[in-house]
């Protein structure tokens, strides 16, 4: 992965899934060989500015970016009533792991290695995804995530894979630390120092996009 703040193809995208389409934001720096996949957790979007900071931050260090909704508008305003779907892991994996076999279809994209950055429940959609032989995941990272909700998959995740946690998110911490003993790939759990869930603390996102980006580096490109 090579550093570059240039980009030279941006695109809101929709991707087809039988009777509904995922909507999403495509952009390539310029000699891009690696794609991360965004899965945040319900009710955060892709034009969510914690997402977009993490996004640019991948983009600089020389990756392309999918900021990508697993659900449709219609069922994020369920969601919102209900919790469920935010919660249905192995759905949002499916959409995940179809998200990628789209990008891996057209040609500005079918050239680069794919990854997954997963926030709250996408961290374990992003895991779940990742264990598909066919989507060929070089990388995971997993922000304030849910591995847990990965299952039994975890032992099965071959991706060199990252959980970030907050510090003071004790409940969070405690889940990912169960999930770390589970994994049997190359990981690694980093904690950010006074950072709650949501790393709204001055300098902790920022520390979020420095330690993804780094990652993504070392083993996606």
């Amino acid at each position: 992965m090579q550093n570059s703040q240039q980009t030279t193809f941006s695109q809101e995208v929709n991707i087809p899934l039988g009777s509904i389409a995922l909507s999403g934001e495509l952009n390539l720096p310029a000699a891009a060989t690696g794609l991360v996949l965004f899965a945040h957790g319900s009710g955060s979007s892709r034009h969510r500015p914690r997402n977009r900071l993490v996004a640019q931050v991948i983009r600089n260090a020389g990756a392309g970016t999918l900021l990508l909704d697993l659900l449709t508008r219609e069922e994020e305003l369920i969601d919102r009533q209900t919790w469920h779907l935010r919660f249905d892991i192995p759905l949002l994996a499916r959409r995940l792991a179809a998200a990628t076999a789209w990008v891996k279809s057209k040609p500005e994209t079918c050239h680069l290695r794919a990854g997954y950055f997963g926030a709250s429940t996408g961290g374990g959609a992003a895991l779940l995804a990742a264990v598909e032989p066919d989507n060929q995941i070089g990388a995971v990272v997993s922000r304030g995530g849910r591995p847990d909700l990965a299952g039994a998959a975890l032992s099965r995740v071959s991706a060199p894979t990252l959980l970030i946690v907050g510090g003071l998110d004790d409940v969070i911490l405690h889940l990912n630390e169960d999930a770390l003993a589970q994994l049997r790939c190359v990981k690694e759990l980093k904690i950010v120092p006074g950072a709650t869930h949501l790393f709204e603390e001055p300098g902790t996102l920022e520390e979020v996009a420095r330690l993804t980006a780094d990652w993504f580096r070392k083993y996606l490109c």
